[in-house]
């Protein structure tokens, strides 16, 4: 029965393989123990008379119990056979109604807030909207802490751009909370508290976000990416699903990226009037690298490491497009003329970064969904269908939509195509060992009607369908075809013997 685990790939298959090696060493090692101790232990520790089990004050409740119910159902088939196929059929009311998801979501403790502005914004915009959030957060009672980062490092490890805000909010403990407030409830105050003009809010867990980021880039449970070759098409596109997402119920700051519009400073140098003050290209070309980029100088050498020194305008001056035009280039006359006499100093829109992807640059879309609301495989299908029926896309752009969604997938895909091959295995099995077609087909068909109770059960308790779940529905598919072979095997046995089954029974 566990066979279609060991078939998961990805993420499904290094969660849930575990548990399967441990349930087959598990079984491996009772059946090992069965043939050989227990026989030992039996004849040492199981001495004199044995008491039959019917003087057993539980098996005595049990069958008094069991033994009308039984009763009435061999008495009146007709009527037990259609109880069953209408609780059957009333199953699919719950079956409808439940959800899907890919995983069931971890609770962390902590929350990972990640608003994102629109790529024009400055270093100094970004840090002061992002001291007013972690104001705002930490004056919520449930916060203990609030720690926040933007930009990135130096090396190319982690390519976020200066408008990504990401911000750990570490919760207090769950007794320390207001009387009635949840994690959803309490994460929608926080979204409603931090909406800010020109900001989109993008909610997650610190682990969840890694995972997600590692995988499939995006930092979303669900992202749509648009591939395409002109860069202001793909965003215009990304940002037409953006607000059909948004329509959407369950949709929580639907995000897309805005890689144009970024502002470039472009120099173009004037060579009439630099051969006219008799200043060589190369020499003003020099000075603007080092001013801007800068310039390694010399080496500090501090006991056994050594540093290099690097020498450029302070970062106020490299914002500053009044002080690039005041950069003074010397002349060989010794005179200093202004960078603006020399060169054509202007702004110029541009990409704030060029994604790729099997060699096509692509834009995303960031989506949050509220999981209390709808499930995330129920979501991306609503939005697959509102975005085919509302956006025509041009010829050589198409979208592609990853996250849970994608990992939901390939492991519904792959269940789908061994869960039939293992019963037909199953089937082949219970053939071989009863030598009668229809005992295995009875067992066989016996097994919808043991998930009645089980999808009765997760509809009341709110349980989404996700990998998980599914994995448990196997481990029930198994338990059911052992207790049917169990009760089987001794009901071919009495028919081999000739005696009445009923009465068996």
């Amino acid at each position: 029965a566990f066979i279609p685990v060991f078939s998961l790939r990805g993420q499904a298959g290094k969660l849930f393989s575990p548990l399967a090696f441990t349930k087959t060493f598990a079984i491996l090692g009772s059946a090992v123990l069965a043939i050989t101790l227990v026989p030992i232990l039996s004849s040492i520790l199981l001495r004199g008379k044995m008491r039959l089990p019917e003087k057993n004050l539980l098996t005595r409740i049990l069958m008094r119990l069991y033994e009308p119910v039984l009763r009435f159902s061999l008495k009146h088939k007709i009527i037990v056979l259609l109880i069953a196929l209408i609780l059957l059929g009333v199953s699919y009311f719950p079956l409808s109604k439940i959800k899907s998801e890919f995983m069931p979501p971890l609770n962390e403790g902590d929350l990972l807030f990640m608003p994102v502005l629109l790529p024009g914004a400055s270093l100094t915009t970004v840090m002061d909207i992002m001291k007013k959030q972690d104001m705002i957060l930490k004056s919520f009672p449930e916060v203990e802490m609030v720690v926040g980062k933007l930009g990135r490092a130096e090396s190319a490890t982690d390519p976020a751009p200066v408008g990504m805000i990401e911000t750990i909010v570490k919760l207090k403990p769950k007794k320390m909370w207001r009387k009635g407030m949840t994690r959803q409830k309490l994460i929608n105050e926080f979204n409603d508290a931090l909406m800010i003009p020109g900001v989109s809010n993008i909610w997650t867990q610190p682990i969840r976000n890694r995972i997600d980021m590692l995988a499939t880039g995006i930092q979303t449970p669900i992202g749509v990416k648009v591939f395409g070759e002109d860069l202001s098409k793909i965003e215009e596109i990304g940002i037409k699903i953006e607000n059909i997402v948004r329509e959407i119920p369950g949709a929580r700051s639907p995000y897309a990226e805005r890689i144009g519009n970024k502002p470039y400073i472009e120099i173009e140098i004037d060579r009439k009037e630099a051969a006219r003050y008799g200043v060589k290209v190369g020499d003003i070309q020099h000075l603007i690298m080092t001013a801007i980029g800068g310039m390694n100088v010399t080496t500090t050498v501090e006991g056994r490491e050594r540093y290099p020194v690097r020498i450029r305008y302070m970062r106020e001056f490299r914002d500053s497009f009044e002080a690039m035009e005041r950069i003074f280039v010397p002349t060989p006359s010794g005179a200093q003329i202004p960078l603006s006499q020399l060169a054509v100093i202007k702004k110029v829109p541009g990409p704030a970064k060029i994604a790729g992807e099997n060699t096509l640059p692509y834009v995303r879309v960031f989506v949050d969904v509220n999981t209390d609301e709808v499930g995330i495989v129920d979501f991306v299908n609503q939005a697959q269908k509102a975005v085919s029926e509302k956006l025509d896309l041009p010829s050589g752009y198409f979208i592609s939509w990853s996250g849970q969604y994608e990992y939901e997938m390939q492991a519904r895909k792959r269940l789908m195509m061994v869960v039939p091959v293992c019963i037909f295995a199953i089937f082949l099995l219970l053939y071989i060992k009863f030598k009668r077609f229809s005992a295995s087909m009875i067992l066989i068909f016996s097994l919808p009607f043991a998930f009645i109770g089980g999808i009765w059960l997760q509809y009341i308790l709110g349980f989404k369908f996700s990998t998980a779940v599914w994995v448990g529905y196997i481990a029930l598919f198994g338990v059911s075809v052992e207790a049917g072979v169990v009760m089987m095997d001794f009901l071919v046995e009495y028919s081999r013997k000739g005696t009445n089954i009923v009465e068996n029974v």
